[in-house]
Protein backbone atom coordinates (compact mmCIF):
# COMPACT_ATOMS: atom_id res chain seq x y z
CA UNK A 1 0.00 0.00 0.00
CA UNK A 2 1.34 3.48 -0.83
CA UNK A 3 1.84 6.02 1.80
CA UNK A 4 -0.54 9.34 0.20
CA UNK A 5 1.60 12.38 -0.96
CA UNK A 6 3.23 14.10 0.92
CA UNK A 7 2.23 17.84 0.37
CA UNK A 8 3.30 21.47 0.73
CA UNK A 9 1.25 23.82 2.58
CA UNK A 10 0.97 26.78 0.12
CA UNK A 11 -1.16 29.01 2.11
CA UNK A 12 1.37 29.43 4.82
CA UNK A 13 4.09 29.46 2.71
CA UNK A 14 2.40 32.57 1.15
CA UNK A 15 1.34 34.16 4.78
CA UNK A 16 4.66 33.72 6.19
CA UNK A 17 6.57 35.24 3.02
CA UNK A 18 4.57 38.59 3.51
CA UNK A 19 7.29 38.80 6.13
CA UNK A 20 9.36 39.13 3.53
CA UNK A 21 7.14 41.77 1.19
CA UNK A 22 6.98 43.64 4.44
CA UNK A 23 10.93 43.56 5.16
CA UNK A 24 10.75 44.26 1.39
CA UNK A 25 9.47 47.55 1.68
CA UNK A 26 10.95 48.46 5.64
CA UNK A 27 14.38 48.18 4.31
CA UNK A 28 13.90 50.52 1.51
CA UNK A 29 12.29 53.41 3.80
CA UNK A 30 12.84 52.89 7.42
CA UNK A 31 14.77 50.13 8.36
CA UNK A 32 19.10 50.91 8.27
CA UNK A 33 21.00 48.31 6.93
CA UNK A 34 23.32 48.20 10.61
CA UNK A 35 19.60 46.78 12.15
CA UNK A 36 18.31 44.86 9.17
CA UNK A 37 19.90 41.06 9.89
CA UNK A 38 18.91 40.89 13.45
CA UNK A 39 15.56 41.66 12.51
CA UNK A 40 15.64 39.30 9.68
CA UNK A 41 16.91 36.70 12.70
CA UNK A 42 13.22 37.69 14.28
CA UNK A 43 11.55 37.08 11.58
CA UNK A 44 13.05 33.70 10.99
CA UNK A 45 12.90 32.65 14.38
CA UNK A 46 9.05 33.96 13.91
CA UNK A 47 8.97 31.36 10.65
CA UNK A 48 10.31 28.42 12.31
CA UNK A 49 7.99 28.25 15.22
CA UNK A 50 4.72 28.79 13.12
CA UNK A 51 6.23 26.10 10.46
CA UNK A 52 6.65 23.81 13.41
CA UNK A 53 3.57 24.71 14.65
CA UNK A 54 1.47 24.48 11.88
CA UNK A 55 2.81 21.41 9.91
CA UNK A 56 3.12 18.13 10.83
CA UNK A 57 6.14 17.23 8.45
CA UNK A 58 8.67 18.52 5.94
CA UNK A 59 9.49 21.34 7.70
CA UNK A 60 12.97 21.95 5.79
CA UNK A 61 11.03 22.06 2.78
CA UNK A 62 8.40 24.32 3.86
CA UNK A 63 11.69 26.83 5.53
CA UNK A 64 13.49 26.36 2.37
CA UNK A 65 10.36 27.77 0.13
CA UNK A 66 9.70 30.46 2.79
CA UNK A 67 12.83 31.73 2.21
CA UNK A 68 12.96 31.58 -1.62
CA UNK A 69 9.37 33.43 -1.35
CA UNK A 70 10.90 35.93 1.11
CA UNK A 71 13.47 36.62 -1.70
CA UNK A 72 11.56 37.12 -4.45
CA UNK A 73 9.46 39.58 -2.54
CA UNK A 74 12.40 41.31 -0.95
CA UNK A 75 14.12 41.47 -4.36
CA UNK A 76 11.25 43.17 -6.36
CA UNK A 77 10.90 45.69 -3.34
CA UNK A 78 14.10 46.65 -3.80
CA UNK A 79 14.16 46.75 -7.81
CA UNK A 80 11.23 48.21 -7.86
CA UNK A 81 12.07 51.15 -5.21
CA UNK A 82 15.59 51.06 -6.59
CA UNK A 83 15.78 54.99 -6.29
CA UNK A 84 14.56 55.51 -3.08
CA UNK A 85 16.77 52.13 -1.84
CA UNK A 86 19.94 53.49 -3.07
CA UNK A 87 19.37 57.29 -1.18
CA UNK A 88 18.57 55.81 1.93
CA UNK A 89 21.35 52.99 1.42
CA UNK A 90 24.43 55.56 0.58
CA UNK A 91 27.02 52.34 1.30
CA UNK A 92 25.16 50.12 -1.17
CA UNK A 93 25.40 52.83 -3.80
CA UNK A 94 29.10 53.74 -3.56
CA UNK A 95 29.65 49.68 -3.63
CA UNK A 96 27.80 49.63 -7.00
CA UNK A 97 29.96 52.04 -8.07
CA UNK A 98 32.94 50.17 -7.68
CA UNK A 99 32.22 47.14 -8.11
CA UNK A 100 33.07 45.44 -11.64
CA UNK A 101 29.39 44.19 -11.81
CA UNK A 102 28.19 43.20 -15.10
CA UNK A 103 25.00 45.29 -16.75
CA UNK A 104 23.07 48.11 -13.78
CA UNK A 105 22.49 47.58 -10.67
CA UNK A 106 19.08 46.62 -10.71
CA UNK A 107 20.52 43.22 -12.44
CA UNK A 108 22.71 42.79 -9.84
CA UNK A 109 20.19 42.69 -7.31
CA UNK A 110 18.40 40.09 -9.84
CA UNK A 111 20.65 38.28 -9.55
CA UNK A 112 21.99 38.50 -6.11
CA UNK A 113 18.51 38.05 -4.74
CA UNK A 114 17.96 34.37 -5.49
CA UNK A 115 21.09 33.30 -4.01
CA UNK A 116 20.24 35.04 -0.70
CA UNK A 117 16.94 33.27 -0.78
CA UNK A 118 18.62 29.72 -1.19
CA UNK A 119 20.83 30.40 1.77
CA UNK A 120 17.94 32.46 3.99
CA UNK A 121 15.53 28.99 3.00
CA UNK A 122 18.14 27.19 4.16
CA UNK A 123 19.24 28.27 7.23
CA UNK A 124 15.08 29.06 7.82
CA UNK A 125 14.76 24.92 6.78
CA UNK A 126 17.45 24.13 9.52
CA UNK A 127 15.52 26.02 12.04
CA UNK A 128 12.12 25.03 10.96
CA UNK A 129 13.54 21.13 11.85
CA UNK A 130 15.18 21.98 15.02
CA UNK A 131 11.70 24.05 15.61
CA UNK A 132 9.65 21.17 14.83
CA UNK A 133 11.65 18.72 17.49
CA UNK A 134 11.25 21.17 19.90
CA UNK A 135 7.49 21.52 19.61
CA UNK A 136 7.36 17.34 19.11
CA UNK A 137 9.05 17.09 22.33
CA UNK A 138 6.85 19.78 24.54
CA UNK A 139 3.53 17.91 23.21
CA UNK A 140 4.88 14.64 23.38
CA UNK A 141 2.60 12.71 26.57
CA UNK A 142 4.44 12.67 29.86
CA UNK A 143 6.94 15.18 29.73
Amino acid sequence: MRSPPRRVNWKLILQLSLFGLAMGIATVFVIPSSVEPWLWLVVLGISAYFIATRISRRYFVHGLLVGLANSVWVTASHILLFDSYVAHHPRYAAMMTTTPAPGSPRMVMALIGPVIGVLSGLALGVLAVVAGKLVRRRAAPGH
